[in-house]
């Protein structure tokens, strides 16, 4: 068991958090590269300045007093987490303590957005909605850094952060990692949060995570994917070890040759047994004279209210060819022919265009390759139906990780082809 004498908590609210365009417009579903103008521009600078006014921003953080490893899991101050990718993560850097931390956007601006709802203005809320996304986001890049410098000028770095729902760590353990950070030592939780039995958060713009912390720096940079900054947007660090992975690029920049494969070691966010049964029985992959692919996964998902009604969603995805490293060009949700089940979704009910319109014009890492999706950092949402963004961006990140894993399996096969 590891026990630390020196111990660092945070806490606050932090007025003007500055989210990067590029950020905002990844979340938004647009390509990489792509700048505001016209109506967008119009709604995401009412968006940005909405949250400026009124948005409380805040975040927690502080390092556990006792960790150790259990078996298979993690324990932190005697509660056990069994958090496998975070074990592993930790055990490669050789990790002496891990750090709590808790971010969110407030309550103020998803009431908002729920009122913009209520009004029937769909733009608004729709990019008021992820707006707060990006602010969690941004948050937690940010406590990120301050971490950085706290643990840089102690001789040591921090390491990924991971979060229940993350990949092999089941949201199940959230209201167990919510209470442990509520346990708080000098400082006061700077927000109410709830959560419920399904591991969802209310406010549902809140993130809680685990931040390793390691004294053994030298060789950091020589095992992949220890090295936080490669997902961190914070700009102005002074401790960068790499350089961030979405760094935007100008716009129409070629893909780099060294991008032109999927990653053979990828971690997903569910068991590969999962995809590899979805890869078989809900998607067909076709190839174009050009080498480009036409994707179709069909979605099964019920409803939250009416007695669960089935319903269907086919996603289309179109890919750019192999030696392009598979850009996703092309992106449409629409209901499976002869489905009638969306239509008893609640918000369905309430406003059926506005809910199809948002549906159909989400477009998440378009312009990105498909390696992308293995880094995109989605909120947990297991929700069947499509009312609520986080639930619909939970979906299109199970259907492009089962695209990426049918892909990666084919790869796998033409290489052990005598």
């Amino acid at each position: 068991m590891r026990q630390v004498a020196e111990q660092i908590e945070l806490a606050g609210v932090l007025p003007g958090v500055n989210v990067l365009p590029e950020e905002y417009a990844r979340l938004l579903g647009y390509p990489r590269g792509w700048v505001f103008e016209g109506r967008p521009k119009e709604l995401a600078d009412w968006a940005r300045a909405w949250y400026a006014a009124h948005g409380r921003p805040w975040f927690y953080a502080r390092q556990a007093e006792q960790f150790e490893f259990a078996g298979d899991a993690i324990r932190v101050e005697g509660v056990p987490f069994s958090a496998t990718r975070l074990k592993r993560t930790l055990e490669q850097a050789q990790a002496h303590s891990v750090i709590l931390v808790a971010v969110g956007a407030g309550a103020e601006i998803e009431e908002e957005a729920q009122r913009r709802w209520r009004d029937e203005k769909p733009d608004e809320y729709f990019f008021l909605e992820v707006f707060g996304s990006a602010v969690v986001e941004q948050l937690t890049a940010e406590t990120g850094a301050r971490l950085c410098d706290w643990a840089e000028q102690r001789g040591m770095a921090v390491l990924p952060h991971s979060s229940p729902g993350y990949p092999e760590w089941d949201v199940a353990e959230q209201p167990r990692l919510l209470e442990l950070i509520q346990q708080t030592q000098r400082e006061s939780f700077p927000s109410h949060v709830e959560v419920f039995p399904t591991g969802m958060l209310r406010p549902k713009k809140t993130l809680l995570a685990v931040f390793g912390l390691t004294q053994h720096t030298e060789h950091l940079r020589s095992l992949a994917g220890l090295v936080p900054c490669q997902n961190c947007s914070w700009g102005p660090c002074q401790y960068r070890r790499a350089p961030y992975r979405r760094a935007p690029r100008t716009a129409g920049e070629p893909l780099p040759i060294s991008a032109a494969v999927l990653d053979p070691d990828a971690q997903y966010s569910v068991n590969q047994r999962a995809l590899a049964r979805w890869a078989d029985e809900r998607l067909s992959i076709s190839e174009r004279a050009d080498g480009s692919l036409d994707a179709v996964f069909r979605y099964d998902g019920t409803t939250c209210t009416n007695m669960g009604r089935p319903l269907a969603f086919n996603y289309h995805v179109r890919l750019g060819s192999r030696a392009e490293g598979y850009p996703i060009r092309e992106q449409r949700c629409v209901p499976a022919a002869g489905d009638a089940g969306h239509t008893a979704m609640c918000e369905y009910q309430r406003d059926p265009e506005r809910l199809m319109t948002a549906i159909e014009s989400e477009k998440p890492l378009q312009g990105e390759r498909l390696n992308a999706v293995l880094a995109w950092p989605r909120l947990p949402h297991a929700a069947g139906c499509y009312c609520e963004t986080p639930s619909r961006m939970h979906k299109w990140g199970l259907v492009l990780e089962t695209i990426h894993y049918a892909l990666a399996q084919k790869d796998l096969a033409r290489e052990k082809e005598p």
